[in-house]
Parts: structure tokens; C-alpha cells; sequence
């Protein structure tokens, strides 16, 4: 009989939560028991994994001695307090949250970049998902680093709300049907603007240095992931998209790289799927490639002031390839390389 995990995932009733629920099951993940832990909001509730019907348990008062795994995506102050203690327990836990990102002792890991990293959290027992906009962009930049090396990186992000949690869709839904209706759009208590028919240039709390807490989350994790002091700057921006983040990112690379290079590499590179046919309207657009797996490539051309500067577009499925498939990635090479007591 082949070895089976008992897994609990804390965060179970959120979108992140529900999405690891989906990809376990579609990946035909080795699962035992399967645990869906959330808030006391959520008692009562029922989860579907493999066509049945799970109770929804309370996080704070479950006993992590039953579980090999345990996958985090229930906010940063929650994992602060109980990812310890699934640790002390003696579970593994990959942290969907930004709690545990800067600690030296917990790697940051994104599969197709660093796997050989996921062996070092022994340390304190984490693994650490990265940002959604960070995984996307280190995914589409590995195969050019891996050619060239990259020098610096300049990217804008065109954030959907779905990256500000399930609430944020619902109001987006509701302020559209408001103007388009010809009323004024409810506001929405947890944003500063209003993103219906809107771009809004800041996502996360504005920090000293001009930027704000999402664009240096990827400033420090790009430098991580890659183990690099490579020069990032980045600026984040909420569009009203509902699912899949879209970036447009510029670099600069050590050696000059032609577009049909950097396509061929993207081409071999696992995970990253290149939709570059301009003149056929063939090019990557979070509409058409919400609920995919990949990050995609497209746009791919040679900047024109620089002659090491390349250019190109890309997006991904925040969701699932920058959160939760990232997650159940870091769980499946832990258990293909017999990293977890069973």
C-alpha cells in the first residue's frame, strides 16, 4: 500500500482554501484524513474533497499530533500564533502568508526556482509560500536568468481584486451593476479608492521610502528566491480585473539576449506556457487564463534603450500557480524526496 499524509488546512473556507482543496484532489495528491480547519465564522460549514462532505473543524483548538502536513492560508497574525504550535506538534507547515517571508531560517520557496531550498526547513519546520506577484514574476525570469543572468528587473503589476481576498470580488461585482445601472458604487469600507472602472496605484500600507508594502515585498523576495542582489523596483497596481495578475516587466541582462532566445528558454521551461503571436491577437490576458496553472509569456521583445534590456508581458492565476499550486508543489517534492515522516 503506498504511504498516504493526513493534511490540515488551515484557511480551508477561504479562496486560497478552497483552491488547495482542488488542486489536491485534480493532482491525485497521497492524502489520508483530510482536515479543513477554519474561524468560528466557519463552524458549521462543509467542505467537498473527492466527493465528500467535510465538517469544517475550529483552528484554535485542533490537535496538529494528527497531521503529517499542515497548509496555512488563514492571514499573517493567525500564523504567528498557531504555526508554532503545529510545529511543536510535529507537522510540517507551508505558510501561505507573508509571516515567516524575511526569516533567514525558513526558506522561501518557489519550485520551479529554488526547490533544493524546501530540504532546509528542518530549521524551524516552515516552508514559506512567497507574494502572488513575486512567484509569477521569479517563474517567467528563471529561464533568463539561467541563459544570461540578469543586472536589474523594473516591473508594474496589474493586480486583480481577487488578490485582496473574496470580499473584494463581491464588492467589485456589486459596484459594477451600480454603474452600469446608473447609481452611485457602494463603497467598499476596506479599500481607500474605489477600483470599479479604476486604476489604482497602490496596494498594501504606503512605507517611508515612497513605496508601498506589496512593492517591497517584491523588492526582498525576488532577492531571496534568486539568491541574487539583483536590482528590483516595482509598482503595484489594483485593476478592476476579477481573477489573474498581468505584469509588465523590463530587464536587464548581463549578456544580450535576443526575443527568439528568451522564447526558446521560456519554451523548455516547465511551468511557464509562451503566448507570443501579436499579429494573430495571440498574447496573455487574465480573462482568458484565470482558473490555469502556468504563468505565461508574451509580448517578448528588445528594449530600445538599452541593448541588454529586454521587455516583456506576462500573466497568472494568482489563485492557484501564485498560492495555492505553489503550495501543494512544495508539498508534493517533500514527499517525492521522503522528506516528511509518514
Amino acid at each position: 500500500m503506498s504511504k498516504t499524509y493526513d493534511i490540515a488546512i488551515a484557511g480551508a473556507t477561504g479562496a486560497v482554501g478552497e483552491a488547495l482543496l482542488q488542486i489536491l484532489e485534480q493532482r491525485k495528491f497521497p492524502v489520508g484524513t483530510l482536515f479543513p480547519l477554519a474561524s468560528e465564522r466557519s463552524i458549521g460549514r462543509t467542505v467537498k474533497f473527492c466527493g465528500e462532505d467535510l465538517q469544517v473543524q475550529l483552528l484554535n483548538d485542533f490537535d496538529f499530533r494528527q497531521v503529517q502536513l499542515g497548509l496555512f492560508s488563514a492571514g499573517a497574525a493567525v500564523s504567528a500564533e498557531i504555526v508554532p504550535r503545529a510545529v511543536e506538534a510535529g507537522a510540517v507547515v507551508i505558510d501561505n502568508t507573508s509571516q515567516f517571508h524575511y526569516d533567514d531560517d525558513v526558506p522561501l520557496v518557489v519550485p520551479e526556482c529554488n526547490a533544493g531550498r524546501i530540504a532546509n526547513y528542518v530549521q524551524r519546520g516552515i516552508i514559506a509560500n512567497p507574494n502572488c506577484s513575486t512567484i509569477q514574476l521569479v517563474v517567467a525570469l528563471k529561464p533568463i536568468q539561467d541563459a544570461v543572468g540578469i543586472e536589474r528587473i523594473n516591473v508594474s503589476t496589474y493586480q486583480a481584486v481577487s488578490g485582496a481576498g473574496r470580499r473584494a470580488i463581491e464588492t467589485l461585482t456589486v459596484q459594477t451593476h451600480a454603474v452600469l445601472s446608473g447609481d452611485d458604487p457602494v463603497t467598499d469600507p476596506d479599500a481607500e479608492k474605489s477600483v470599479v472602472f479604476n486604476v489604482v496605484p497602490k496596494i498594501d500600507r504606503l512605507l517611508d521610502n515612497g513605496f508601498t508594502k506589496e512593492e517591497m515585498k517584491m523588492y526582498h523576495e525576488t532577492k531571496k528566491i534568486m539568491n541574487s542582489d539583483i536590482d528590483v523596483s516595482a509598482t503595484c497596481v489594483r485593476v478592476p480585473v476579477m481573477r489573474a495578475h498581468s505584469e509588465s516587466i523590463w530587464c536587464e541582462t548581463e549578456k544580450p539576449v535576443s526575443p527568439a532566445e528568451f522564447r526558446k528558454a521560456c519554451e523548455a521551461t516547465e511551468g511557464i506556457t509562451v503566448l507570443d503571436d501579436l499579429p494573430n491577437l495571440g498574447y496573455p490576458m487574465p480573462l482568458d487564463l484565470a482558473g490555469k496553472d502556468d504563468v505565461y509569456v508574451g509580448r517578448i521583445r528588445k528594449d530600445l534603450a538599452n541593448p541588454n534590456g529586454i521587455t516583456f508581458w506576462s500573466v497568472s492565476d494568482q489563485i492557484r500557480k501564485g498560492a495555492a499550486l505553489n503550495a501543494v508543489q512544495i508539498a508534493e517534492y517533500l514527499v517525492e524526496n521522503n522528506l516528511v515522516k509518514n
